[in-house]
């Protein structure tokens, strides 16, 4: 059984081996990356069992990121290779402060073949969790099907949904976004949201005004990331802030929120009490931006933990 299970397009992400503008980058280094895979990721380095639903080209491209994944200890049981589709890429561009922008070329990604017929209704029935995203049904607009009928597969088992809209303005306007997120909230648990999203999804930055629009869709748990501020949770019980982590060099922002949300779900299903929970989440997100790469700096159970109980690392 997978404690988390997910479905996303995933992709060659070419990082620059030199930061600034990207015309002027003669050199990359070749990584994986998706916002669903990295939250895949993130849950298995902390010990969850993580399913990845998925197509990639069958080319050298989608061999490496399917052994990749294999490798984090993944199931990619309902992964496939296939004919006549390029494995999707990005290329990211970093400037010196750690920002930086994305430049995609996945228009005929793989996951066209994965249908809503495609979801194999046992591999639900097995699962506790199903997390979703704003990214895969931007992708194509098909896709929206393909959450449609995962959303109603979880409900019919009893499985929790969680949602990060990651809103990508490069892939859909803000009015497509809102019209199709705000569809599969009433069926959401928990929420995982930046500030920018939650004004683009409910028309305001402000946090109570935000909070009692969580309440008119019955989510239970509404997680805020709050960027330098932190990070809050609010619940029926109240509305619980934490602190942000010392970062000493922020190197690439790319990730973070991934790695937040991993955290969010570990604390979840082992019922953690709520401010531990976001302390957990918010160290992940700043080990994160400390290393460069979209899951790179994703850390593993014992690393995070050391940083939580205020262990030093024995180096040597």
């Amino acid at each position: 059984m997978n404690d988390v299970i997910t479905i996303g397009d995933a992709m060659i992400t070419m990082d620059p081996a030199t930061t600034g503008p990207l015309r002027f980058v003669d050199t990359y280094k070749r990584k994986v990356g998706g916002a669903e895979l990295n939250v895949a990721i993130g849950c298995a380095r902390l010990g969850l069992k993580t399913g990845w639903i998925s197509r990639l080209g069958n080319d050298e491209f989608g061999r490496y990121i399917y052994n990749f994944t294999r490798g984090e200890g993944i199931d990619v049981s309902e992964v496939h290779l296939m004919e006549g589709y390029p494995t999707s890429l990005n290329f990211k561009e970093i400037l010196e402060d750690g920002s930086g922008k994305t430049f995609y070329y996945r228009q005929q990604s793989p996951t066209l073949t994965l249908k809503p017929e495609s979801l194999d209704e046992s591999y639900f029935k097995k699962a506790k969790l199903l997390h979703i995203t704003g990214v895969f049904p931007a992708v194509h607009e098909q896709n929206r099907a393909i959450i449609d009928r995962a959303v109603d597969l979880a409900k019919k088992y009893d499985l929790k949904i969680s949602m990060d809209p990651n809103i990508r303005l490069k892939l859909w306007s803000k009015e497509e976004a809102r019209k199709t997120l705000l569809q599969w909230l009433p069926d959401v648990d928990y929420l995982l949201t930046g500030i920018d999203e939650a004004e683009i999804l409910f028309g305001t930055d402000q946090i109570p005004e935000i909070i009692e629009h969580a309440k008119q869709y019955s989510i239970s748990h509404l997680f805020l990331k709050l960027g330098d501020k932190g990070s809050a949770v609010w619940t029926q019980k109240g509305f619980i802030e934490e602190p942000p982590q010392i970062v000493p060099k922020v190197v690439d922002t790319v990730g973070a929120g991934d790695g937040f949300d991993a955290g969010v779900l570990y604390g979840l299903l082992n019922d953690w009490e709520l401010p531990k929970i976001l302390k957990f989440a918010n160290i992940i997100g700043s080990m994160v931006v400390s290393v460069k790469g979209d899951n790179e700096g994703l850390p593993y159970l014992e690393d995070v933990l050391m940083k939580l109980e205020g262990e030093k690392l024995i180096e040597r």
